[in-house]
């Protein structure tokens, strides 16, 4: 066999593998991120040969202490990554073998490196999923502690980005904590797919020796091994799965980084964020730039772009395994990386949002936002919601030629367009009495924002239980 083949295939072959096509086809230069996943896969498999006794304790040993300080030479940054060894587990079975001699050889006894990137890719996601859920909990954590602090403080609701009715900025926080709540539920769910062990599949076949996948997956921490052979080594799902939470979770992100860069302006002039999250100008020394908002909201695309680049990959495979496989770990790996970074800087960024209580108030009390109230206000008093309907829209009228709110018109004012409306009217008509009015579940009134906050408070802590 030329030296210059890979020593794992190269026996069949009778020139070596074009330079070029060497450097094309190989993968350590990303995929060797998963060395502690492979170690930690090939330390198991090694465990379930010597215990079925395809290996002997000695040789088990002698592999599992060979791995060890391979994984100790990657960690100090002494290991030597060599493409011509095509990928991470090449790499780490020869210097196993330069290390141990003609044992390390016997590793690889009972599978195929199909089956094991699979379960190192599992392995690495099932890590990520852990660290990202984490980040998920600390965000939702600030976000329900700061709603249940801002339950009382008001502030214009939007539709169409029009003031509409007028909520508090808790309420508004616990809707953005809603979204949060069904993504983490499907990271968890997509975590139960993701935690299912191909070793053992080998190539797509199985294999002839007397393995016990159950023991291997034990060792490993899955909850099953996978059923079927040919699905096991060529399933992407999991890995579809978590880039579709991925691009729900940054398009929650990305709607409330619209309305944080929103909030943050002078048009606005709703909060502040601290300067430790924000950056300035190189020309106009008056400017603070909301950058962590506008980072989170650009990197929504390129997560997305993950997404459709997985499915595009899957569509038209034949089973089993095929070389196409290998692109999928730079597009896993980035949306790993960007979900993670951007709920850390949520989790640290939202806590400390400072609302402008006054000026949210006064944007409450422009756009007649309690006309819907006035509306109300008639129907209960007998009027049909039509007609009410009409007559708040001639009062919201003559409002806009005297640049008077509904709330700032006297009461004879107000009479000249219904002889209903009475005294009781103002009650309605400010701003505390609106929010205070829609006193149901999931409604406005502090008391039942603050009742949410705790609910959510309650069902995070139960999901955390659970998980």
């Amino acid at each position: 066999m030329s030296q210059a083949t890979n020593q794992s295939w190269g026996g069949r072959f009778s020139e070596p593998t074009d330079a070029f096509v060497a450097r094309f086809t190989a993968s350590v230069n990303f995929d060797q991120r998963l060395a502690r996943q492979d170690i930690q896969g090939s330390i198991a498999h090694a465990t379930m040969l010597a215990r079925v006794g395809v290996l002997t304790e000695e040789e088990r040993d002698a592999i599992i202490n060979g791995l060890t300080d391979i994984q100790d030479e990657i960690e100090r940054g002494e290991f030597n990554w060599s493409v011509p060894l095509e990928d991470v587990h090449m790499n780490i079975e020869a210097r196993l073998t330069d290390k141990i001699g003609i044992t390390g050889k016997k590793l690889h006894t009972g599978r195929s490196r199909n089956d094991q990137v699979a379960t190192d890719i599992r392995l690495f996601m099932r890590d990520e999923i852990d660290v990202i859920e984490a980040e998920l909990t600390r965000l939702r954590d600030g976000m329900i502690e700061l709603a249940e602090r801002e339950a009382d403080t008001i502030m214009p609701g939007f539709t169409h980005l029009q003031t509409a009715q007028p909520v508090t900025f808790g309420h508004h926080l616990l809707a953005w904590q809603e979204m949060l709540a069904r993504d983490h539920e499907r990271l968890l769910d997509c975590r139960k797919r993701v935690n299912v062990m191909p070793l053992g599949a080998a190539a797509l076949a199985g294999t002839t020796y007397p393995i016990d996948r159950h023991v291997t997956a034990d060792l490993l921490g899955f909850d099953r091994p996978a059923e079927n052979s040919l699905d096991a080594v060529s399933d992407r799902d999991f890995a579809i799965e978590f880039t579709s939470f991925a691009s729900i979770l940054l398009m929650h992100l990305s709607r409330m980084s619209e309305e944080l860069v929103l909030w943050t302006s002078a048009q606005f002039n709703f909060i502040d964020l601290p300067d430790r999250f924000c950056t300035g100008s190189s020309i106009m020394p008056q400017k603070k730039n909301p950058d962590v908002p506008e980072l989170v909201r650009g990197k929504t695309g390129r997560v997305y772009g993950h997404l459709m680049a997985l499915l595009t990959l899957m569509k038209s495979q034949p089973l089993a395994y095929n070389k196409d496989n290998q692109e999928d770990k730079e597009p896993l790996f980035d949306a790993v990386d960007t979900v993670r970074d951007c709920l850390k800087a949520f989790a640290d960024m939202v806590p400390a949002i400072e609302p402008k209580k006054e000026s949210m108030y006064e944007a409450a009390r422009r756009g007649f936002s309690t006309a819907t109230d006035l509306a109300d206000y008639l129907v209960r008093k007998g009027v049909a919601f039509r007609d009410a309907h009409e007559i708040v829209g001639l009062s919201v009228a003559y409002g806009l030629k005297t640049k008077k709110d509904l709330s700032e018109m006297t009461l004879e004012e107000l009479q000249q367009f219904s002889d209903i409306i009475e005294q009781d009217v103002f009650e309605v008509l400010t701003l505390e009495g609106s929010v205070a009015a829609r006193n149901h579940i999931g409604g406005t009134a502090p008391d039942q924002v603050r009742a949410a906050a705790n609910r959510a408070r309650e069902a995070l802590a139960a999901l955390k239980g659970a998980s």
